[in-house]
């Protein structure tokens, strides 16, 4: 049976390999898992004068134990990915992209005189940099605000964090994932704008074509799964916390949207948006030393993999 150590992931994440993990599916498919724990939370604090992401470090949380040697895959959101494969000091790089596409949200105080994107010209939004809720706060702000207003700050990797330090006044806004998005609203915060975005998996040079398109087989069958009966799984997002935030515990299943959980089928990542990202992410200021998106995703294992998996 091939081990692989994969860095620990969230549902809002990583919900079809903890599935996959918990009911048997990589052992199925002949893939022992083990799971490397990583500090989720990373920084603890903002940093509302730190808002030029190349003071930052892009393996702050995902990424740092692979690097490490500790773990062989991980997955974030695939702008920051693109940024850690350009970083990278052990040759890791993208293999396709991960079964759940994330939602996320800009939320506000309920005294907020924020109401609309507009309104947050100028104003802080605390961001984790290099996680998919920094990335997605520049898209989505961008449709509103000209960039020079744009005012993201580092704000600590975890929502309950960010959550925490938006409601002491620390930040104007911030971003979050669920379920603190559906607790955000039940304290009567108000989500601004919203929108989901991909992530993908990062390997080292240690996982082969033929490794990960067992992996991908497994988390396809828990992707199945969880279509099937979204309602049964909603229970992840509030287990995986409660033990440590008990007010997480607070919340039901169903309080959490449905519409919000979105898995499809792992896949390779598209030419076209792989160039429309790589361009995308340089005009921010970053990878401005890679000439190529391709020198960022191992194409061989990502080919070999979906080849062998279809």
């Amino acid at each position: 049976m091939k081990k692989l150590v994969l860095e620990t992931t969230s549902p809002f994440q990583g919900l079809p390999e903890l599935v996959a993990y918990d009911e048997g599916l990589f052992a199925k498919e002949g893939v022992q898992i083990e799971w490397a724990d990583r500090d989720e939370a990373g920084i603890k604090t903002a940093d509302t004068t730190l808002k030029d992401v190349k003071a930052a470090d892009p393996f702050g949380s995902h990424g740092t134990l692979l690097e490490q040697g500790k773990a062989d895959m991980y997955n974030a959101c695939e702008w920051g990915n693109y940024c850690r494969a350009g970083a990278t000091n052990v040759g890791s790089r993208q293999v396709g992209r991960r079964a759940i596409v994330t939602y996320a949200a800009i939320v506000v105080r309920p005294d907020s005189p924020v109401y609309t994107p507009q309104q947050l010209a100028g104003r802080s939004v605390g961001v984790p940099f290099y996680a998919g809720t920094h990335y997605l706060a520049l898209h989505l702000l961008e449709g509103f605000v000209p960039r020079e207003l744009i005012n993201v700050c580092r704000a600590p990797n975890g929502s309950r964090n960010r959550f925490d330090l938006m409601m002491k006044g620390e930040i104007d806004a911030t971003t979050l994932t669920e379920p603190y998005i559906t607790l955000a609203e039940k304290k009567g915060c108000r989500v601004i704008c919203s929108a989901f975005f991909h992530g993908t998996e990062v390997a080292s040079d240690r996982v082969d074509g033929e490794t990960y398109a067992a992996f991908n087989r497994a988390v396809k069958q828990a992707v199945r799964r969880i279509n099937a009966n979204k309602k049964a799984y909603l229970r992840y997002f509030i287990d995986y916390h409660k033990a440590k935030d008990p007010e997480i515990g607070t919340l039901k299943p169903e309080d959490l949207r449905e519409g919000r959980i979105v898995v499809v089928d792992p896949a390779p990542i598209p030419a076209d948006e792989m160039q429309r990202t790589y361009d995308w992410v340089r005009s921010w200021g970053m990878l401005d030393e890679t000439e190529s998106p391709l020198q960022l995703v191992n194409m061989d294992v990502q080919k070999r993999a979906h080849m062998i998996i279809q």
